[in-house]
């Protein structure tokens, strides 16, 4: 599968414009021995471009699930999926991964920086893989590291750097290839109140941007900070609804 295929969004129903996140009908179960966890059962989730998303749930919810198939690391048994217009259905590992590097920026809980490189060349990776320039990653990569607030950083290496200054390197990262979709996983689960407050507002400001951001959270402060949120309880959407009704319910 080309670039231009994977940057070209197809229309998902036929008559209506396509959401950024398209799920319909899908299932996911795995065999654990003798016995069949139904992970997902008949989920059907629409998020539009621009939305900022709280996906939230307990254990065992199938939320994790969920964020694994929006971020193309788990295929379903039944139903299908269309990021940004391209059905997933059935890709290649290859296929994915490509789809993956332009379309999502991941933020994960722990980071997950290469140690004993620096912030700008955690943050190029993407670009690296993306077949990027040498000047022009490092162009992009100075930006996105100036739009965290760490254009004073960018030599440092992680055990150089604060918790929540490795989050804000982690959030360039996801940032830097412009993806259509940023997918965070538990991105204050290792942080402390204050910080976890100021990376969420860096979020904030983020979504205020433009940019499509679905954080899946088990943390309420953290969901508060979303305009929608989705709960998720026995493989099943258990509500969705706008921030402020959650709020009030």
């Amino acid at each position: 599968m080309s670039a231009a295929e994977i940057d070209a969004s197809g229309p998902g129903v036929p008559g209506a414009d396509p959401a950024l996140i398209q799920i319909e009908g899908a299932r996911r179960s795995y065999e654990l021995g003798d016995e069949v966890v139904h992970a997902l059962r008949d989920v059907t989730l629409r998020i539009e471009a621009g939305e900022h998303v709280a996906i939230m749930g307990p254990s065992g919810s199938g939320k994790s699930t969920l964020m694994n198939v929006i971020g193309c690391l788990d295929q379903l048994n039944e139903g299908r999926y269309l990021l940004d217009g391209i059905d997933v259905r059935d890709r290649a590992d290859d296929e994915l991964a490509e789809i993956r590097n332009r379309k999502i920026g991941f933020i994960f809980q722990q980071f997950n920086l290469i140690a004993r490189t620096s912030a700008l060349e955690n943050v190029e990776l993407p670009l690296v893989y993306a077949g990027v320039g040498r000047r022009e990653r490092r162009r992009r990569a100075h930006e996105a590291l100036d739009q965290v607030g760490l254009g004073d950083r960018t030599g440092h290496q992680p055990s150089e750097l604060s918790g929540g200054q490795q989050q804000r390197v982690a959030i360039a990262r996801a940032i830097v290839t412009d993806p259509a979709l940023l997918l965070a996983d538990e991105p204050t689960g290792a942080l402390d109140l204050a910080t976890t407050e100021a990376v969420m507002a860096l979020l904030d400001e983020l979504h205020e941007q433009g940019r499509t951001i679905v954080v899946i959270t088990h943390e309420e402060e953290v969901g508060a900070h979303a305009a929608r949120v989705v709960r998720v309880r026995d493989g099943l959407i258990d509500s969705d609804l706008p921030a402020w009704v959650e709020a009030t319910a």
